[in-house]
Formats: C-alpha cells, sequence, structure tokens
C-alpha cells in the first residue's frame, strides 16, 4: 500500500536507520551552511531517505547487470535493459537527431530514477519521493541546466543570441518572452510530475482505507500506469529541450 506520509510526520524506518548513522555528521554540516534543521536529531525526511534509497537500489541493479553482461548467452535482465535503452536512443535520435548518442545515457538515468521514484510509495513502508514537490523541482532543474549548458556549448554564444530573437527593435521584448517561456519549463516539469504521483498516492491511501480488499487493486494498476506515462512524458520533454538546445536553426 503506497504511504503519503510528510517530512515532519513520523519517520519510515530506514528514514531512521539514516538519522542514527548519519543524524549528527548531517546537523553539523547544516549548521555549518547556516541552515538550521527542525529536529537537529533527525535532519534527514523521509523524502531525502527515500531518494537515497532509490539511488542505492539502482546503483546495485545496474552493478548486477553490468556482471552479467554477454554476447553469446544474454539472460532476460539484459534483454530488458538492452530495451529499455533501445527505447530511450530511438527517443533520442527522433527528437534530438544527429549525436543524440551522446545524451541516451542521461536520459536513460533520469528516467530509471523517476520511474523507481513513481514506484518506489507502492511498497509498505516507503513514499514515493516524487510526491514531494522538491523531488521533481530537483529533476527539472537538472535538466533545465542541461540542456542549457549542452546548447551553449554546441552553439556558444548563437545559443545565447537567439532569445533576442530575428530583429534587434524587439529584442527587449523577445528576451522577456524566452525567459519566461523556460522558466515555465520549470513550472511544466514540476507540477505534471508531483502533481500525478501525489494525487494517485492519495486515491490509492484512500481506497485502501475505505475498502482495503479488491477495488484498490484497480488503482494500484492505474498508479503503475500514471507512473510509467509520467516518466515517459518528462524524459520525451527533456528530449525535445534538448533537441531545441542543440538545433542552429531559430
Amino acid at each position: 500500500m503506497p504511504l503519503v506520509v510528510l517530512a515532519s510526520a513520523t519517520q519510515l524506518p530506514f528514514t531512521g536507520f539514516l538519522n542514527r548513522i548519519l543524524g549528527a555528521p548531517v546537523t553539523a554540516l547544516l549548521t555549518a551552511l547556516g541552515i538550521h534543521p527542525h529536529d537537529p536529531a533527525a535532519p534527514i525526511n523521509n523524502f531525502v531517505a527515500m531518494q537515497i534509497l532509490v539511488v542505492l537500489f539502482l546503483t546495485a541493479v545496474f552493478i548486477f547487470v553490468r556482471s552479467r553482461l554477454s554476447v553469446e548467452s544474454p539472460g532476460g535482465t539484459q534483454h530488458v535493459f538492452e530495451g529499455i535503452y533501445g527505447f530511450v536512443d530511438e527517443l533520442g535520435h527522433s527528437l534530438i537527431g544527429h549525436g543524440h548518442e551522446s545524451f541516451t545515457g542521461f536520459l536513460t538515468a533520469l528516467g530509471m530514477f523517476i520511474l523507481t521514484s513513481n514506484l518506489i510509495g507502492l511498497v509498505p513502508g516507503f513514499v514515493s519521493p516524487t510526491a514531494s514537490p522538491a523531488v521533481p523541482l530537483g529533476c527539472a532543474l537538472v535538466t533545465w541546466s542541461f540542456y542549457h549548458y549542452q546548447g551553449i556549448k554546441h552553439q556558444g554564444w548563437h545559443y545565447v543570441k537567439q532569445f533576442t530573437g530575428p530583429v534587434m527593435g524587439i529584442a527587449p521584448l523577445m528576451i522577456v518572452i524566452e525567459v519566461v517561456s523556460h522558466l515555465a519549463r520549470l513550472l511544466s516539469l514540476t507540477v505534471r510530475l508531483f502533481a500525478n504521483i501525489f494525487a494517485g498516492d492519495m486515491v490509492t491511501l484512500a481506497f485502501f482505507s475505505l475498502i482495503p480488499i479488491g477495488v484498490p487493486i484497480v488503482f494500484l494498476a492505474l498508479h503503475i500506469g500514471v507512473s510509467l506515462i509520467q516518466t515517459y512524458i518528462f524524459v520525451l520533454l527533456s528530449a525535445v529541450y534538448l533537441g531545441g538546445a542543440l538545433s542552429e536553426e531559430h
């Protein structure tokens, strides 16, 4: 049953474990940075703990898959991950074009992190970190910064110049429009992912509380579908933004 637990609520078991072994150094670090945690004894909240768990889980999975790679006799796990990589690579080819191979790894890792974060809330005792707005915002900021960096790296001054538009007389207006447009991408990526996962967790939890047998299975399946779709949309839009940043025709 997915649990939606706010950061200030009761700690999950894994969160408590991290706070017991890392609470003191994390509090010291935050204090040195001028940040005072609400509870110095438990500075790590549930959503941060779940992100750490997702990263540890994916790292273990990737190491396991890497250790089992074989050209002669690939196993089922290898076929699954090759399929995922191939799907993302094909998506990048159609949306980014030439040189898309350089970004397939980034898009695949981004998608795997978001999908695992969406689905981990289905495990009893865990929550979906993407049900907290800070996590989708972090993913959006990484994507936003990455495609701007790649645009500047690929085009240099010409990338920055596109914000002024083709006519210098309306350059100030175009700059405002472009800046607002790009900032709106941050909001769009964040709100879409957060709202869908949070709502899915809440609806499923509500039905588990009211009708614990039978009916909630439908909403669990719906939640899995929403998680897959939102992951696909996030990766799709990331590829679109990368393609736009790398394109020299504006």
